[in-house]
């Protein structure tokens, strides 16, 4: 996994409510070996009956086509557990979202694959709203997570707060097995001592009784 520690850019006021996994990366036809992930985000919503793209989407209007950071609702990335909802954020370039607040496991896919979820309270997320939408993709926006600051145009500055075991994962680029492998001294120390003082313990013999 890649490590995270800021991002700068461009952020697009995605100022929905309740927008699930299904939305952000529907399943046509079953998940693909090397599918386009720029293609797959919000394949339903993006387009049109005709198949062309359609302009009021935000994501498609010409300052948000290169996103770096993404402010959204409450309950965002609700719905199934599907992965490919993060992994398509990835593919345009997007590494950090804000939001009021995130479905429990969406949250921890993100975390899993290097893209920093934030949660701001009522007060500061209105004022990075308005900050994003005054900006309209002119001007760029920073996040960073070593200060656990974003900063925005004309003197923005907002803190953050990511429990310290999601900051170091990020930082350190590390997902579940990493963070497993950071301990791997230990768990050897625990197996060595397990198998001197429980050594019954260590081994089942397997009888099969045929009939």
């Amino acid at each position: 996994m890649k490590p995270f520690s800021r991002a700068t850019g461009v952020v697009v006021p995605f100022l929905e409510d309740d927008v699930n996994t299904d939305q952000i990366a529907p399943v046509g036809g079953g998940a693909r070996l090397g599918e386009d992930y720029a293609q797959t985000f919000f394949r339903h919503r993006r387009r049109l009956a005709d198949g062309s793209d359609d302009p009021e989407f935000i994501f498609n209007q010409p300052q948000y086509k290169n996103p770096a950071i993404v402010v959204t609702g409450k309950n965002f990335g609700c719905g199934s557990s599907r992965e490919s909802a993060v992994w398509t954020f990835q593919a345009i370039g997007v590494s950090c979202i804000i939001a009021r607040s995130f479905a429990d496991i969406y949250r921890e896919n993100c975390l899993q694959n290097g893209v920093l979820p934030i949660v701001l309270p009522d007060e500061a997320a209105e004022r990075l709203e308005k900050a994003a939408l005054a900006a309209d993709g002119k001007q760029d926006f920073s996040v960073d997570l070593t200060d656990k600051t974003i900063r925005g145009p004309d003197g923005l500055s907002l803190t953050f707060d990511i429990p310290d075991s999601d900051r170091t994962r990020l930082l350190e680029g590390l997902d579940d097995i990493g963070l497993t492998m950071k301990c791997l001294d230990q768990i050897k120390a625990f197996e060595e001592k397990a198998l001197k003082e429980t050594p019954w313990a260590q081994r089942a013999d397997i009888h099969v009784v045929r009939g």
